[in-house]
């Protein structure tokens, strides 16, 4: 189970006690915001591409939506987001539960400038019901990012 493997790999830094497992689903920015009693875009959310057999995560804030010419001038082809398939395939984490957490080794992680606005927010920890509270220099340093990005818009609206 995915949630075994960020628990895991948490233990190696002592955090593992800090996740958050609900009872109810957290697989969608509203669903994981009613369950944690917080605003939606504070749910750090990972969204999953394909770029040259590879998997492309993108964490974003709640509000925020990918956009396609920002993404492709980045990354140099258009956004494909992957199939549920693909995502467990090449992350190793099923959608739903998909963070930026014990990713399988070729996975490129990717924070967005839209998460810099808070101090904490929430990223799943691979399952559907779980979450953890993160500072952003904390998720910076427990997710195998690679670098911070400008590929979303919509939420300086908010």
């Amino acid at each position: 189970m995915s949630i075994e493997r960020v628990k895991a790999y948490f233990k190696k830094f002592g955090i593992e006690n800090r996740i958050i497992e609900l009872n109810e689903s957290s697989a969608t920015v509203d669903l994981a915001a009613q369950a944690l009693g917080c605003e939606p875009c504070r749910i750090a959310k990972s969204i999953s591409f394909l770029k040259d057999g590879e998997a492309v995560l993108i964490v974003a804030a709640g509000d925020a939506k990918i956009d396609n010419a920002k993404y492709k001038a980045r990354f140099g082809i258009k956004a494909k987001m992957l199939t549920p398939d693909e995502a467990v395939e090449l992350i190793g984490h099923a959608v739903g539960g998909i963070c930026p957490f014990a990713v399988n080794e070729t996975t490129k992680v990717y924070l967005d400038e839209s998460l810099k606005r808070f101090e904490t927010v929430f990223p799943a920890c691979g399952s559907s019901n779980s979450a953890i509270e993160l500072t952003i220099s904390e998720l910076e340093k427990y997710s195998t990012y690679l670098e911070w990005v400008d590929v979303c818009k919509a939420w300086q609206e908010n």
